[in-house]
């Protein structure tokens, strides 16, 4: 995939999807011979994709309606839910929870390291699900919102009306495209990270945390981030099936006085290999880098 930055930003006026109002611009992709197109074929995959310039409104969708596998990326959520939980009262960050090797999945890199002290901080718990993607400390903080439907009934309580999340790991990411169980649309992913780190619905101490752990994360540096402008600070969510999804939820500040952008990039490539797929994500950032550029 040789796509320049000049030929990407071509391609994307012929398109139509470069902003020439103020305003909320619906940026919609044509249906053939787009750079998209060229993005999946070179996987032989499907992407869906949603972008959010929180600041202008202006907006990038490809498939953006329809559903797709959430993977690892129900942890940023259940991260905020578990932060709306302490707000609330009903928990507090600093409870240890126990935890032993009958937690340990294939991976969880935090809860193993800390097996020898026996348990960790719920706060503890929701940072190494976002920063390490660690999948016992998910199923750990689960139990703590209510379990899966709990979380999904904090998400209908944040206005999302359409993610659901049903299973704990590993079972959530057996998914395909289309599924209602354990998915979300790149749409209602961009509007609903927009309200966790944007809005009122958590404390601004709370939003700066969760927006600090995406950063932090090193999981999907050859990712989106991988291809966004150098001097763009961001930080994102991934999600990995292993048998098809490669998907990864960032957020980007450009600078300059610009408002953040939120990039939901799913990406169902059954046939593909990894480092393939994290290309097709990297091109993402190019693009968004070339369209949403101060």
């Amino acid at each position: 995939m040789d796509f320049t930055r000049r030929s990407m930003l071509a391609g994307a006026t012929a398109l139509g999807l470069v902003a020439t109002t103020r305003g909320a611009t619906a940026f919609q992709a044509a249906q053939g011979g787009s750079i998209f197109d060229k993005l999946e074929n070179a996987v032989n995959g499907k992407l869906y994709l949603a972008v959010l310039d929180t600041g202008t409104g202006h907006r990038l969708t490809w498939n953006a309606d329809q559903r797709v596998g959430l993977c690892s990326t129900f942890k940023l959520p259940l991260a905020a839910a578990v932060m709306a939980g302490a707000e609330k009262g009903t928990l507090s960050l600093d409870t240890p929870v126990s935890i032993s090797a009958a937690d340990l999945l294939d991976y969880a890199p935090a809860v193993k390291a800390n097996l020898a002290k026996g348990s960790m901080t719920i706060g503890e718990l929701a940072r190494a699900a976002v920063t390490v993607s660690d999948n016992s400390a998910a199923n750990l903080l689960l139990p703590q919102v209510g379990g899966p439907r709990g979380l999904t009934r904090y998400l209908r309580e944040a206005g999302d009306t359409v993610t659901s999340i049903d299973h704990p790991e590993p079972l959530i990411n057996r998914v395909r495209p289309g599924q209602d169980a354990d998915s979300t649309t790149p749409w209602a992913m961009a509007g609903l990270v927009n309200d966790l780190l944007f809005s009122q619905l958590l404390t601004e101490a709370h939003r700066r945390t969760l927006a600090q752990w995406m950063i932090d994360s090193e999981t999907g540096l050859k990712r989106i981030r991988a291809g966004l402008p150098v001097n763009w600070k961001a930080g994102d969510k991934t999600g990995t099936s292993g048998d098809g999804w490669y998907n990864d939820v960032a957020v980007a500040w450009p600078g300059e006085g610009r408002r953040p952008i939120v990039i939901a990039s799913y990406l169902w490539a059954p046939d593909g290999q990894p480092d393939a797929a994290d290309a097709v994500h990297a091109k993402i950032g190019e693009l968004v880098g070339a369209l949403f550029a101060p």
